[in-house]
């Protein structure tokens, strides 16, 4: 595919931007699910130096919707590109190299945008060019893509524990999302590694999850994992964007709320060239408290609250793996009968009676 001059780029966003129509991939995706689990801090403390108190919300599991995408025209589109175009094969065996799409990268984002960003130009990805074809091409990659806000002192806590609180959240988020280990169902020994055991229950229950995978226990509520036998993750890059806010806590505590949005591009294992992409929102409200006030473990933080959205993974496979759906394999199960929703709009907050109802969704695009 040819490159992408940023005159042709800023015409297009332009274009997008006055209502011209876009020419993203819309065509119907195949079923999806989400299910995600709150833990909320629910008003004042138990007790003098019991921890702040925590429950699961109502005693359930709320759902969230897993979306999982199928695009058909696209796997035409990409054996055709393959064979009038060899130097999309990984190597560019016959020395026939195009130059890559090129973007100009967006500004870090600081608040919730107030839209879906527009139309990418209609490319198909590659092993070379992964992020073709979507928004996500002008994200950060990874870790640069969580930009920590200033740690200024909230209440009665001063900005170093602020600026504490905001590496701890980081630390959580790249353990759980971008480690490569873990994105290769491995153990988030890192992200662990910062949640306090003075929560057992919350631990428990991540272990758990990890260790016998369920639908009441599922470790990609919080961790992204994929099946190696299955699938591999094209190239080092998984592209990031979201931010970070910061209020008071309870008792000199420092409370984060991160909202983060990580695509993922992956290929069948075995050799394929096909790739497509998983888009996974998470949502986690943590606490860093003042162990002045409350039985915690310093330096650890508490887990107040998670979500998530997954786009483009199937549904109702509860083996803790994110399970892509590849324009090349047949759908399975029923036609979705929820939403149609866009995976790259970071401008809705999470929740509402559609995604709490469980159902099988689609994506407008991956």
């Amino acid at each position: 595919m040819s490159g992408i001059s940023d005159e042709e780029w800023e015409k297009f966003l332009r274009d997008s931007e006055d209502g011209a129509s876009g020419s993203a991939p819309k065509e119907p995706s195949a079923r999806a699910r989400m299910v995600t689990e709150r833990l909320r801090n629910q008003g004042e403390p138990e007790g003098w130096r019991t921890g702040p108190a925590w429950r699961e919300t109502d005693g359930r599991a709320a759902r969230r919707r897993r979306w999982w995408s199928v695009l058909g025209v696209a796997a035409a589109l990409g054996v055709v590109a393959v064979s009038l175009k060899p130097s999309l094969l990984p190597g560019d065996p016959l020395g026939a190299g195009e130059p890559k799409a090129v973007a100009s990268p967006l500004p870090a984002e600081t608040a919730a945008p107030t839209g879906a960003p527009g139309e990418a130009p209609d490319q198909v990805p590659t092993l070379d060019q992964p992020f073709a074809g979507s928004p996500a091409l002008r994200w950060a990659d990874g870790e640069a893509g969580i930009v920590l806000p200033p740690a200024k002192a909230v209440g009665s806590a001063s900005g170093e524990r602020v600026a504490q609180a905001l590496q701890l959240t980081k630390k959580l988020l790249v353990g759980a999302n971008l480690d490569a280990k873990v994105l290769r169902g491995g153990r988030p020994t890192a992200a662990l590694s910062v949640l306090d055991p003075q929560q057992p229950e919350v631990l428990d229950n991540l272990n758990t999850s990890l260790r016998s995978p369920s639908e009441k226990y599922d470790p990609v509520l919080l961790f992204s994992r994929f099946d190696p036998d299955e699938v591999r993750l094209v190239g080092n890059v998984v592209k990031t964007r979201g931010h970070m806010t910061v209020k008071k806590g309870q008792y000199a505590g420092v409370a984060v709320h991160a909202d983060y949005t990580f695509v993922y591009p992956v290929s069948p294992a075995g050799g394929s060239t096909e790739v497509t992409r998983t888009i996974v929102r998470r949502v986690i409200d943590v606490e860093l408290s003042d162990p002045a006030h409350f039985r915690v473990t310093p330096g650890r933080l508490v887990l107040l609250a998670y979500d998530q959205e997954i786009g483009n993974s199937a549904c109702d496979v509860y083996d803790g793996f994110l399970h892509p759906q590849f324009d090349s394999a047949d759908p399975t199960g029923p036609a979705p009968t929820g939403p149609t929703t866009d995976p790259y709009d970071r401008s809705k907050g999470l929740g509402g009676a559609a995604a709490d109802s469980g159902e099988c969704g689609t994506v407008s695009r991956v």
